[in-house]
C-alpha cells in the first residue's frame, strides 16, 4: 500500500507539473538572463510556493478520493476488507503527508524548478518578447494574474479532478476487471 501511495504522489506532483519534464538545455544567455528578470517581475518564487502550498494541502485529499476509489471498485474485496483498506488509507495518509511536505518544503526545490523552468522560455521566446512578458507582468493587470495565478491553479485543480475522478475511477474498475478474468 505504502508503494502504491508512493507512486500515486509522484504520478500527482509530475501532472501537477508537466512542463518540467520538458526542459530544454542549451538557451541563449541573454534569453537566460532576461527569462530570469522576467520571473522576478512575476514574483516566480512567491507565485510558485503558494501553489506548492496549495498542492500539499490539496494532495491528502486526492490521495484518499483515488485510494478510496479504488478500494470500492475492486470487486476482490468483500465490504469488511474494504472497510479494513479504508482503515489503513486513513492511517497511512497522515505520514504520507508528512513525507510529502518534507518534498515540498525542502528549500532547494523552487531553485531547481525555476532552473527547470528557464530554458523553456529562453528556448521559446525572443529576448525582445521576454521582455515584453516581464513589463507586461509589471503591469497592474500583470500583477493581478500573479496574484491570482495560484488560487486559479488550486480551483483549475479541483475542477480537473471533478472531471477526471470519475473517469479514471471507473477506467480502474475495468482494469480490475480485465485482469481477474482467467
Amino acid at each position: 500500500m505504502k508503494k502504491f501511495v508512493l507512486a500515486l504522489t509522484a504520478a500527482a506532483t509530475f501532472a501537477a507539473f508537466p512542463s518540467f519534464a520538458l526542459a530544454a538545455p542549451g538557451a541563449d544567455p541573454q534569453a537566460t538572463a532576461a527569462v530570469k528578470a522576467m520571473f522576478e517581475a512575476m514574483e516566480m518564487r512567491k507565485n510558485m510556493s503558494a501553489m506548492v502550498a496549495q498542492m500539499q494541502q490539496a494532495m491528502p485529499g486526492m490521495m484518499r478520493q483515488q485510494l478510496a476509489g479504488m478500494i470500492q471498485a475492486d470487486p476482490k474485496m468483500d465490504a469488511a476488507q474494504k472497510k479494513e483498506a479504508l482503515a489503513k488509507v486513513e492511517q497511512t495518509l497522515p505520514s504520507v503527508s508528512k513525507s510529502i511536505g518534507k518534498i515540498f518544503n525542502d528549500p532547494t526545490l523552487m531553485d531547481a524548478m525555476i532552473d527547470e523552468m528557464v530554458p523553456l522560455y529562453a528556448n521559446n521566446y525572443t529576448v525582445a518578447e521576454i521582455k515584453e512578458l516581464a513589463a507586461f507582468y509589471q503591469s497592474p493587470v500583470g500583477r493581478k494574474m500573479m496574484s491570482l495565478s495560484p488560487k486559479l491553479a488550486a480551483e483549475g485543480m479541483a475542477a480537473s479532478q471533478r472531471v477526471m475522478m470519475p473517469r479514471v475511477a471507473k477506467l480502474m474498475q475495468e482494469v480490475a476487471q480485465d485482469v481477474q478474468k482467467p
